[in-house]
């Protein structure tokens, strides 16, 4: 009864750190969200109090839109760059990860056949080794008698 206690202990020991785990990540996750959707109420309300109409220059004519539109479209402009950044970022560095295991894989390989050349090394060298042991054991033998 003690051992079925003892292993439903450590099952419940190992599925709470399991959920902590997850949670810790939900919690982050969440942290994030929650972070992200006060930043786009603060622009929403900022957008929505500055109604007026502004002019907007660009490089080949000007044109007046409301500060609303402005705003919003500046914000998710910065939304779209930063995400293209992060996904540019992304990609690099799963390139560098896949590039760095492709190597690791290769010093691998070479390790396993430098270590079975060490080991085919020294069966050649050891029996030699032993031989001239007993050639020498023989000759101190032979010359006490």
């Amino acid at each position: 009864m003690f051992k079925k206690m003892m292993e439903q202990g450590i099952h419940l020991y190992i599925l709470f750190h399991f959920f902590n785990f997850i949670g810790g990540i939900r919690l982050k996750f969440q942290w994030t969200l929650v972070v992200g959707l006060l930043f786009a109420i603060i622009i929403a309300v900022f957008a929505v109090v500055n109604v007026d109409s502004v002019p907007v220059n660009y490089v080949f004519g000007e044109a007046e839109w409301p500060l609303v539109l402005v705003i919003l479209c500046a914000a998710l402009l910065g939304a779209v760059v930063s995400g293209l950044v992060a996904m540019f970022r992304a990609i690099q560095l799963n390139r560098r990860i896949k590039a760095l295991e492709k190597e690791i894989t290769i010093k691998e390989s070479t390790i396993a056949t430098q270590q079975n050349e060490i080991a085919e090394l020294q069966k050649v060298v050891f029996p030699v080794e032993e031989q001239e042991a007993i050639d020498s054991e023989q000759t101190l033998k032979g010359k006490k008698h």
